[in-house]
């Protein structure tokens, strides 16, 4: 099948990212939550669970790296839906289409979540009123992180906005480092115990540490940027090696320092009185604000490459823009009606995350060169398919349960 008949006519934009800013694209991709939640994540789950979380990245990584072989068999291949169309048709974009959108909604509900969080901490104490509709400050000065972030949706090329990346790399080191300064030098002793394993959280556990290689529907766009396209593997697996490493270290060491106390973010459980507690979460208030560009780049890319060719730039520029401006409100309201964070993340990593960042692309791949891959490497390809199912289906039912129990 020929991708070219979907869209022949569409504008192919020139490549601009050399292979550093494509690092801190795709460094600045991964880091994000994840480095929030592991420790709550190590703790329920047991140590040995990192050898999961490490393994997880591995898995996204490699998966990574088949969308970029099956990107490179064909430039008119634009993004993840283009590719599930390659692979199977209309069904297969169809397919792509609805997991994309909901990783998109659902990782955005997250984010905005923590930050409503965080400034619910940050503000804790503090005699300031600010109010919107009868929410609370936290979540009002949420809808002006919002509107402030409106403006970042409208850009168009991604090397453009690679300063957005290392700032987001920045305050993860930095928060990193707060929690480090913590342990050191704030009174808080990492000699709590961690348990070996708990197998009646693993799917929670499963499902937070899944959410942390969610990076796959932006990567066609990323890979379409680069100059040399074919250092991408390279990128792809040194990128998820670093943010594996640092989130692995986080994981142990907010463990070690809260116990079983942790919060859902590490962060909410930090010395109030402390200055380290303050830096890191006005930190972890702007990193998620550092990624809504990021996650509505393939949606507006999307809406973009239905309108028609001849349609002048300014005009797709403004539909661009507003179709993720308007995702953004929508993720405004989604977030302060369902402020479970941890359980929403989990769901997320099992729903959809694990099919967008695992299942899919192994699936594309295997079709896309059905007739090149060897028999052993088929079947070891399907098993690694069959097992990401299970245990995305069995997480799902885990957090759906969780939630509703939360209602009653």
């Amino acid at each position: 099948m020929d991708i070219t008949t979907a869209k022949p006519d569409a504008p192919v934009a020139t490549p601009t990212s050399t292979p550093f800013t494509t690092l801190l694209n795709m460094i600045g991709l991964l880091i994000g939550l994840g480095q929030l939640s592991t420790a709550y994540a190590l703790q329920n789950g047991g140590w040995t669970t990192a050898f999961l979380l490490f393994g997880l990245f591995m898995l996204g990584a490699y998966t990574s790296h088949l969308l970029g072989l099956c990107l490179a068999t064909n430039v008119r291949l634009r993004n993840y839906s283009d590719i599930g169309f390659l692979a199977f048709g209309r069904t297969g974009r169809y397919v792509s289409l609805v997991f994309i959108n909901l990783e998109i909604f659902m990782a955005l509900v997250s984010f905005t979540i923590s930050m409503t969080d965080n400034l619910s901490r940050v503000l804790d104490g503090y005699k300031f009123d600010i109010s919107f509709f009868g929410l609370s400050t936290a979540q009002s000065l949420t809808v002006i992180a919002i509107v402030v972030c409106i403006p970042t949706v409208w850009l168009r090329n991604l090397d453009s906005i690679s300063f957005i990346s290392t700032f987001s790399i920045l305050l993860t080191f930095l928060i990193c480092g707060v929690l480090i300064c913590t342990c050191l030098f704030g009174g808080v002793k990492a000699d709590k115990a961690i348990p070996v394993f708990r197998i009646k959280n693993i799917f929670s556990v499963s499902g937070l540490y899944i959410f942390n290689i969610a990076s796959h529907i932006a990567i066609p766009e990323i890979y379409r940027s680069m100059v040399d396209p074919a250092r991408f593997s390279i990128i792809s697996f040194l990128s998820f090696g670093t943010v594996a490493t640092l989130y692995t270290f986080l994981a142990f060491l907010g463990a070690k320092m809260f116990g079983p106390g942790v919060a859902s973010q590490f962060t909410l459980s930090m010395p109030k009185h402390l200055v380290f507690t303050q830096i890191a979460l006005w930190a972890a208030v702007i990193v998620p604000m550092t990624k809504y560009v990021f996650l509505t780049v393939p949606m507006a890319s999307e809406v973009e490459r239905h309108l028609p060719a001849k349609m002048p730039l300014r005009r797709r520029t403004v539909i661009r823009g507003a179709a993720g401006s308007l995702l953004l409100i929508i993720v405004l309201v989604l977030a302060i009606a369902i402020p479970f964070f941890e359980t929403v993340l989990s769901l997320t990593g099992s729903f959809v995350c694990i099919f967008v960042s695992a299942i899919l692309p192994i699936a594309f791949y295997l079709e896309i060169f059905r007739k090149k891959v060897p028999l052993p490497s088929f079947v070891i390809h399907l098993i690694i398919i069959v097992i990401c199912f299970v245990v995305g289906i069995m997480g799902t039912i885990y957090n759906i349960r969780s939630i509703a129990n939360q209602y009653q």
